[in-house]
């Protein structure tokens, strides 16, 4: 498989080592979708060393099962490793390629396509900001074109999600005094109740903010349809997975014809295939890959040539800690397009690891110019913030 926008192949370091730690926040308040609950923020964030003592850092999507974050570790470690461990690559891209192929068959033989893609994903993001870090740039700007080589900084505006069912409204307030101008609720919880809800967000967002809505794939057809004449009367931007993300085109198609509020998904992509069904289908207005969940910057970078060619919008979707934050903003910094997704919901290993959010003001956050992705994890401090010792704190290495 080839990739658009790969980087000029350099001499490259052998990769030396490949470490995951696993790290728990227990939340205060558990963090509601239409499918399950949330009662800790979980990491699983990667380290990758190069012969010369090079590092990046990575994460890989791992919320859901609760068991998730140890068993993407275990894969990293176990599956990834020994594949990089001794090896050079040309490109991060290189390394994805050689990861994605090299676990095909395993991952139809296991059934798990998609633990094995957000393991890969996590890898291919520790090396993005390794090879940054090794040209020591910012890596938005060396994802960038060369017109963008200049600039200072990289302003990125960004979205409030994961509003929960429970009086959104003063939440959406809340948000707004801390520098957020544009809110996705969920909803899933009953129509009389989301409907509520929008109208309650509306009210305190504003005529003209930006609202969006986010069904996490809770309705079926006939659902849908009603909902979303009901919703449009707040209208929202757009409607996010209202169907299952497995439904047939013909049901997203009829949807989106017989809708007034633009159709919004991609989170639960996985392959350059899936993604091309998804655009070619016509159905959606916004596409939102998840980098910490497939593809990393290598495949979501030749995603999102697909989505700007077909004159559609990209917005990436992330749920996680801070590390995989930065690398969606990066990306999103490196390429436009749409907002990117901050989570709303407290979460020490997002603010931890994502200093940028400190600059939030009147929707914007802005990257920097420090190489690579702009943080250390300090591992140590960490595990304490989180009153926990890393549980996985291996490191695979020759």
């Amino acid at each position: 498989m080839r990739l658009a926008n790969r980087e000029t192949p350099a001499p490259c370091p052998a990769i030396a080592r490949v470490q995951a730690h696993v790290l728990r926040w227990p939340v205060k308040q558990p963090v509601r979708t239409s499918f399950g609950t949330m009662h800790d923020r979980p990491a699983v964030l990667v380290r990758v060393e190069d012969a010369e003592g090079a590092h990046g850092w990575g994460e890989a999507w791992c919320n859901f099962p609760s068991c998730g974050a140890e068993h993407r570790a275990r894969l990293i470690e176990t599956v990834l490793a020994p594949l990089l461990v001794g090896r050079s690559f040309d490109s991060p891209a290189a390394a994805w390629d050689h990861m994605t192929q090299q676990t095909a068959v395993l991952a139809i033989q296991s059934g798990e396509p998609g633990p094995l893609a957000q393991a890969i994903a996590g890898v291919d993001i520790a090396l993005h900001d390794l090879t940054a870090k090794r040209a020591g740039v910012p890596l938005w700007r060396h994802l960038a074109s060369t017109s963008n080589q200049h600039l200072p900084t990289a302003q990125v505006p960004v979205y409030a999600s994961g509003i929960n069912p429970d009086r959104p409204g003063d939440i959406v307030a809340m948000l707004q005094r801390a520098g957020y101008t544009a809110f996705k609720l969920k909803v899933g919880f009953g129509a009389a109740r989301d409907v509520d809800n929008l109208q309650a967000v509306r009210a305190a967002a504003g005529a003209d903010a930006a609202v969006m809505v986010d069904a996490n794939q809770a309705w079926d057809l006939d659902t849908a349809l009603m909902m979303a004449d009901r919703l449009a009367t707040s209208a929202p931007r757009w409607l996010e997975e209202p169907l299952r993300a497995d439904r047939p085109y013909s049901e997203w198609q009829r949807l989106a014809a017989a809708s007034t509020i633009a159709l919004a998904a991609g989170e639960n992509m996985i392959g350059e295939a899936a993604f091309d069904a998804l655009i070619e289908s016509r159905a959606f207005a916004v596409v939102q890959p998840d980098l910490a969940k497939w593809g990393g910057v290598s495949g979501v970078l030749a995603v999102i040539d697909r989505i700007e060619a077909a004159g559609l919008r990209y917005c990436p979707h992330y749920l996680g800690a801070g590390v995989g934050l930065l690398a969606s903003a990066h990306v999103l910094a490196a390429r436009g397009g749409g907002w990117l997704e901050v989570d709303a919901n407290e979460n020490p290993l997002r603010t931890a690891l994502c200093p940028p959010m400190s600059t939030l003001e009147a929707g914007c956050i802005g990257l920097g110019g420090a190489p690579g992705l702009g943080v250390e994890p300090d591992m140590a401090e960490l595990r304490a913030l989180c009153g926990m010792r890393d549980t996985l704190d291996g490191a695979s290495g020759r």
